[in-house]
């Protein structure tokens, strides 16, 4: 996903986010009625080659600041950077979502380090991934043309858990029979926002 804007600009508020959770940044966006901020977005693909965020992070902030945004918001939380991203919200003194990963900031940072031993052979599916299980999950990995792989694959997990972002009984069935494909137990969790609605509805309030 290239660039989206929502928002005025002169506002002068940027968060530059994971393509996989534009909609949620849409979506909380709505709930503040002000139109908050302006939103771009890295390649949801990123997700699966995590060397490419902080540099292409650092290069849009760059930009950002370029066009006039006074305040920048990173919308990933570490996302396997290995702490890479970190270095690039210090360079630019900028705020970052807190959590290791967004499985953890839906669950609730909190919450996920409570029950970290509850998720080593978990595999999670959030709503993105619901609804782009063939196009972002299948095909990328080649399950499409070797579906022997999957054994290889996820020969580590043992369920699959859905963090569902919204009420939705057409992504509920996607994610089951995402969870049926991978040869996993379905788990169900309601999670709505989590962090990401309380850091965001927050963040307007800094600057």
């Amino acid at each position: 996903m290239n660039a989206a804007t929502i928002g005025k600009k002169q506002q002068k508020t940027r968060i530059i986010a994971c393509g996989m959770i534009a909609r949620e940044v849409l979506a909380i966006n709505e709930q503040l009625g002000t139109d908050s901020y302006d939103l771009q977005c890295l390649p949801a693909e990123y997700h699966h080659f995590p060397v490419k965020i902080a540099p292409a992070m650092d290069k849009a902030i760059i930009q950002a600041r370029k066009e006039g945004y006074e305040n920048v918001i990173v919308g990933y939380a570490d996302c396997g950077t290995g702490g890479e991203l970190d270095k690039i919200c210090e360079k630019h003194g900028v705020e970052r979502i807190e959590g290791p990963h967004c499985f953890s900031f839906y669950i609730g940072n909190d919450e996920f380090i409570k029950r970290d031993g509850d998720f080593t052979t978990t595999f999670f599916i959030t709503d993105f991934l619901a609804r782009h299980f063939e196009s972002f999950l299948i095909k990328p990995l080649g399950l499409d043309r070797r579906p022997e792989l999957r054994d290889i694959y996820f020969s580590n997990y043992t369920h699959a858990l859905y963090l569902a972002q919204s009420k939705d009984e057409e992504l509920e069935t996607k994610a089951r029979e995402a969870a049926k494909y991978l040869g996993l137990e379905y788990q169900y969790l309601f999670t709505g926002l989590g962090d990401l609605e309380k850091t965001l509805l927050q963040f307007p309030q800094k600057v």
